[in-house]
């Protein structure tokens, strides 16, 4: 029996094939050639979709590239993640893990590539520098979350601070690269790697003051 919530939900299914779809081509493509080399009519035609159905979802070539780079930041965030929640006993490890499996996976990702070698050129620099706000603020907003649940007693303002330099600093070094990952991810973790240590370290003396004090009682 076919519910009324059927229909939006079928719709919204074959809206997010279609995008996947959309960009996916795009991605197929810059495997081959970059980003200023890439026409919306490639793209339509190895989706094999017409290129009006391509502008009717998107709407310009400008929020066509928003859209791919914000999917495949997503991608990377996952691997960060996970890269993160297996080092939760080793709090400057979990930061030098998760900057080495971004850094890994953008040398070799095509769109990071185009970015690099295309630089200001083909307009994908400007939407992850200075044009980059809701990307930023997206993925920084992820790491905090991801932050305050391996370290329950991590504050959040604490966490959104290292959370936002860290996606900055990694955005840095994925588009002007320096250096092999590993140095990278290690000098990145001896810098921020105390002030996380610090934070927690404060955050359970506080915790364990608590527990002495007893519920109701000052902290001494």
């Amino acid at each position: 029996m076919r519910t009324s919530g059927e229909p939006k939900l079928y719709r919204e299914a074959a809206r997010e094939l279609l995008r996947d779809t959309l960009l996916d081509a795009a991605r197929d493509e810059l495997e081959r050639r970059s980003w200023g080399e890439i026409t919306m009519r490639d793209i339509a035609r190895t989706a094999g979709v017409s290129r009006q159905t391509l502008y009717k979802e998107f709407g310009s070539r400008e929020e066509f590239a928003r859209a791919l780079v914000m999917r495949e930041s997503d991608r990377f965030l996952v691997a960060v993640e996970g890269a993160l929640r297996g080092r939760l006993d080793d709090p400057r490890a979990a930061l030098a893990g998760a900057f080495d499996v971004f850094l890994t996976a953008a040398r070799g990702d095509p769109l990071v590539r185009s970015i690099v070698l295309d630089g200001a050129e083909n307009g994908l620099l400007a939407l992850v520098t200075t044009g980059g706000g809701a990307i930023v603020g997206r993925a920084a907003e992820r790491l905090a979350e991801v932050m305050v649940a391996g370290w329950p007693m991590l504050e959040r303002g604490a966490a959104d601070l290292l959370a936002e330099c860290l996606v900055r600093l990694g955005i840095s070094y994925a588009t002007l690269p320096a250096g092999p990952a590993g140095l990278t991810a290690t000098s990145v973790s001896t810098v921020l790697g105390p002030y996380l240590e610090d934070v927690l370290a404060d955050a359970g003396q506080e915790d364990r003051a608590r527990l002495v004090s007893g519920p109701g009682k000052p902290l001494v």
